[in-house]
């Protein structure tokens, strides 16, 4: 356990910032969960409203510094990818 001030302060932010990251991060793979279940039931039009969706979400990740910009447009460009073969 830390005995200074600011690094009891610093275990705080770091709590919550944590919390805040797996949020971030859960809800995103909710919807690529949701995104695979409508390519595989056909649904073409949902598939492509909710990619955009996970690209807004993986976007707002990348600048937040919660997943990093490569690992994102690694996703983006196999959701797309996924997208267009259903097509």
């Amino acid at each position: 356990m830390a005995n200074i001030k600011s690094a009891k302060k610093r275990i705080d932010v770091i709590k919550v910032k944590t919390g805040i990251n797996k949020s971030r991060k859960s809800e995103i793979k909710t919807y690529i969960t949701k995104f695979d279940n409508a390519l595989e039931n056909g649904n073409l039009d949902e598939a492509k409203g909710l990619l955009k969706i996970v690209e807004k979400k993986l976007s707002r990740a990348a600048a937040k510094n919660t997943i990093h910009r490569n690992a994102v447009s690694r996703k983006i460009s196999r959701l797309a990818k996924k997208l267009n073969e259903a097509i």
